[in-house]
């Protein structure tokens, strides 16, 4: 079934991405300010909300898991956190070339950027608590707690540009903001299209951490005759 899933979504993402690569450079014209620079936004912003995503969904988990033990509560976990890493990278990355052109600059220590990084930062120091602990029970149980405090910044990196005053401009579908409605329907359809490779990859690294599941419990058999 999840093989299926897998195949199905996969499918669905490429024909989504077909089409929203061929609606920006085909029907919409440059921005007026940024020029063509400003396509950028139709996967710098889905690549943060599908990270978001990925660390709530991590979130959820490891409540769950702290609440029962259930390992396959910790096996979602982890993989929600690293696809919701690497989203958060495509992000940050796409913001620099994004900003490189608009500000002149790579990177500034404003508020958005910052928090995002530090976002980063927490989770990739969630993957490494992970390795650093080999009793699988304690590694759970550390790294779903450490998850917890890891999400006290997403709120953080999501309201910063409403709680400070920062260089990143204001959201351009919350308030402060504007967007041509042509450009906004781009936008929703491509974030569904990057949410469903999200979702691909999640699939794949759950049946990943379930291999290796198995494998070390074969292992610790072993070594116990």
């Amino acid at each position: 079934m999840r093989e299926k899933l897998i195949i199905v979504f996969s499918g669905i993402a490429a024909i989504l991405l077909a089409r929203n690569l061929g609606a920006m450079f085909l029907s919409l014209g440059d921005e007026a300010q940024q020029g063509a620079i400003y396509r950028i936004i139709f996967f710098h912003v889905p690549a943060a909300w599908t990270s978001f995503l990925g660390f709530f969904t991590a979130l959820v988990a490891s409540v769950l898991f702290l609440k029962n033990k259930n390992f396959r509560n910790d096996a979602l976990a982890v993989a929600a956190t690293e696809v919701g890493l690497a989203f958060c990278a495509v992000n940050l990355v796409t913001g620099m070339f994004w900003g490189r052109i608009i500000w002149g600059i790579w990177w500034t220590w404003d508020w958005r950027l910052t928090s995002m990084l530090i976002c980063f930062i927490l989770y990739g120091g969630y993957l490494i608590l992970r390795r650093a602990v080999e009793e699988p029970t304690q590694r759970a149980t550390l790294a779903a707690i450490f998850s917890i405090f890891a999400f006290a910044d997403v709120p953080i990196v999501f309201f910063s540009i409403k709680w400070w005053r920062t260089q990143h401009p204001q959201p351009v579908l919350w308030g402060g903001g504007s967007i041509d409605p042509a450009m906004r329907s781009v936008l929703y359809w491509n974030f569904l299209a990057v949410l469903l490779i999200g979702v691909v990859l999640l699939l794949v690294r759950l049946r990943q951490e379930e291999v290796q599941r198995e494998i070390d419990a074969l292992r610790r058999e072993a070594h116990a005759i």
